[in-house]
């Protein structure tokens, strides 16, 4: 009965997918995220889904447009992977937003995680943070800001470096505005990346924009310092090995650790 009600749901819902995707999609993805892809189009959050813009270990990320005539960003996380199932804990335990998850089964934790995406994206976008701005989110599919033009995404941080694409100028721009952004990310956000590097900062020019922020945690988590100094000491080794001079930034540098010093004082 449940595949026959599916089939005659995707039957029904089929113009809105060029074919060839569709069978793309349904090869990748389990049904109920085809599913929860119809109730996004019917919402009207997505008109189109068009190319692949990049696949990673916990999501695959497609192009499309909305029915504002905006290029979207399409992210679904992958529900059926164990192991990232397991990687995800050291970020949800401890976070006071984030309780009592043991008993949710694979899906209903990855919709957890999707929710926990966008949930960071809107504090990141109202506290001021350089992010793609979230527009809609169900179940494990997040929908928002392609950060790109005409199907082409910016280049990551690291693919710009390499392809000699920035200057040294502009390294030192990208550096400063980078540890800027950490610290309204704790100041107003309240949030720390936990994950940050060259392959989650994209770069329009000498422009960094923040991405990949489903691991981001509260200042209030019991590995927060942690997780900052891992940011910090990642950020550093790249733009040091870039030629950027480090010692230039270390006001800077220090000022995050006050900051976030002082907002841990204020919390407790």
């Amino acid at each position: 009965m449940k595949d026959d009600l599916f089939e005659k749901k995707r039957k029904s819902e089929k113009r809105y997918f060029d074919t060839d995707l569709l069978e793309t999609v349904e090869e990748v993805f389990d049904r109920q995220t085809i599913l929860t892809l119809f109730d996004l189009m019917r919402s009207r959050c997505i008109k189109e889904i068009k190319g692949v813009i990049s696949t990673g270990k916990e999501a695959r990320v497609y192009w499309g447009t909305d029915y504002e005539d905006r290029e979207i960003a399409i992210k679904i996380y992958y529900t059926l992977t164990a192991e990232f199932r397991r990687s995800i804990w050291k970020y949800l335990s401890g976070d006071p937003r984030y309780e009592d998850l043991r008993g949710l089964d694979r899906r209903r934790l990855i919709y957890v995680w999707a929710g926990k995406e966008y949930s960071n994206l809107k504090r990141m976008i109202k506290a001021g943070v350089r992010v793609p701005e979230p527009y809609c989110r169900k179940n494990n599919i997040l929908v928002m800001q392609f950060l790109g033009e005409n199907g082409e995404r910016y280049p990551l941080l690291k693919e710009a470096y390499e392809n000699n694409m920035l200057t040294k100028k502009d390294l030192e721009f990208i550096y400063q505005d980078v540890l800027n952004q950490i610290i309204i990310m704790i100041e107003k956000a309240r949030l720390i990346h936990a994950d940050l590097s060259e392959y989650n900062i994209m770069v329009k020019g000498s422009t960094p924009y923040i991405i990949d922020v489903s691991q981001a945690v509260s200042i209030d988590h019991v590995n927060a310092i942690d997780f900052l100094r891992h940011d910090l000491d990642t950020i550093n080794r790249f733009f040091a090995e870039a030629g950027v001079d480090i010692e230039y930034f270390k006001d800077l540098y220090n000022k995050i650790f006050e900051v976030f010093n002082e907002y841990s004082i204020k919390r407790v």
